[in-house]
This record gives structure tokens, C-alpha cells and sequence, in this order.
């Protein structure tokens, strides 16, 4: 959607969300979206696992606009990429808590086994920078062994800072079990959401999306990582009290 504007929020003040209690998401998932509606947005993606798992349906049933999850398009690629029916998924405490993708895996299709592994320090790790750090490989070993007499030829990557850790993963689980990333299930099922809702941009504008970013703390380390994630250096970050 390269014609569409962007306005990124992040809680830095208040992350991690997946330690955190249940009715604690809520709320804070609650603040996150009327700041965002205060900018004025069409359509919001709560592009976090452990805040979809455990909010989205309360939100979706509270505000009008179009919210988006990021369980339910990873759960449609992981049952699509299966083909033993045997599919795994790690995240946070709170995302394997919820049992939310396993739910979500037997409504598309009733038939598959659900393994599930919460993988706790994987976030600290990837916020660190130790991408390639022996240490987070050895970690990742003694996650991922969980699944290793599962047969399991499917992961799902159920945290969004997962997919830093994809080479460390595939090493481990090794090249036939397929690693599931729901981003871009994300990104096409807004597309779709905002062309039937009549909400896409007419015309093609400049051709390319403008980005502001927001966030509750600590701007220039937030800069920093993210610019891991997007492969871009952020021009300016902000920082807001959106509560």
C-alpha cells in the first residue's frame, strides 16, 4: 500500500506486554487506540501477539473502525503451509497463555495438533541486538527442544520480534519445518479490509508511504533497534503522554 500514510505507535514506556496480566493489556491496548484515533487513522493493526491475543476482541467490540489482528492472519498461513497437520507456536507467556492461536488453528481447521512454547527471553534478546550471540543460540536450543519429538512441520513465530531471530531458528529446528511470519498476512488483509470498505487512497499520490512514528519513552533507543526491523534510519521519533 505504498500510497497509504502510517502512524506508528509504541508503548515504550510500558513494554513488555506479555509478563503483564491480562486485564493490565487490556487497558493499555485501550489508551494505545484512542491516541491513535486522536491522529485521526482509518484503520488500526494491533501489530502485537500478546495485545490480539487477549484485547481484540473486546476493542473490535467497542470501536467502530477497522482493527486488525495479527493471530488470525498467521493462523490462515500456518494451516495453508502445513502438511502433516502438526503445527507449533511459540511466544510470549501471555500469547501461550491465551491458548488464542491454537483456537484460532482449530476454527480454520479442526483437525490439527497444537504445540505451544512460551519463549520469554527471546524478546530482551532481540532488543539487545545479540542476534548472532552464541548465548541466543543456546537458548534458542533448549526453547525449541520442546518440539523436536513433536513432528511438528510448521512454527509459528507468534511474537513480532521473532522474525529478527529467524536464522537462529531455522538452524535449530532445521530447513523442513517452515517458519511462519504473519506479517505480510497482515499486510494483505488490510489491503483487502480497506478496498471493501471503500477506504484506500484513489489515485496513486507520491507513490510512497509517509511514516510518522510515535512512542511513550525513550525515542533515540527506540530509534535505534527499529531501524533493525525497517533497514531505514527513522528521520524523527516523538515522544507522547498518550494517557
Amino acid at each position: 500500500l505504498p500510497g497509504e500514510d502510517i502512524i506508528y505507535f509504541g508503548d515504550t514506556a510500558r513494554v513488555p506486554y506479555g509478563p503483564k496480566s491480562r486485564e493490565t493489556v487490556i487497558r493499555f491496548s485501550i489508551e494505545n487506540i484512542l491516541f491513535l484515533l486522536k491522529q485521526d487513522v482509518k484503520l488500526i493493526i494491533i501489530a502485537c501477539n500478546t495485545s490480539s491475543s487477549v484485547a481484540l476482541d473486546i476493542v473490535e467490540k467497542n470501536f467502530k473502525i477497522p482493527i486488525i489482528g495479527v493471530i488470525q492472519p498467521g493462523a490462515e498461513a500456518a494451516v495453508r503451509m502445513t502438511k502433516n497437520g502438526k503445527i507449533g507456536v511459540i511466544g510470549t507467556r501471555t500469547t501461550v497463555k491465551s491458548n488464542s492461536y491454537r483456537d484460532e488453528i482449530r476454527r480454520i481447521s479442526s483437525g490439527m495438533k497444537i504445540y505451544s512454547q512460551p519463549c520469554p527471553l527471546f524478546v530482551p534478546l532481540v532488543e539487545e541486538g545479540w542476534l548472532k550471540n552464541p548465548l541466543t543460540a543456546q537458548i534458542a536450543a533448549q526453547y525449541l527442544e520442546f518440539f523436536k519429538d513433536k513432528g511438528i512441520d510448521t512454527l509459528v513465530l507468534g511474537c513480532t520480534h521473532y522474525p529478527l531471530l529467524k536464522p537462529v531458528i531455522r538452524k535449530v529446528m532445521g530447513k523442513r519445518v517452515a517458519l511462519v511470519d504473519s506479517a505480510q498476512q497482515v499486510a494483505l488483509q488490510t489491503k483487502q479490509i480497506l478496498a471493501g470498505n471503500n477506504l484506500q487512497r484513489k489515485g496513486k499520490g507520491s507513490g510512497r508511504s509517509k511514516i510518522r512514528f510515535f512512542v511513550s519513552d525513550e525515542p533515540e533507543n527506540f530509534a535505534l533497534h527499529g531501524r533493525k526491523f525497517l533497514g531505514f534510519t527513522m528521520e524523527k521519533v516523538r515522544k507522547v503522554s498518550h494517557v
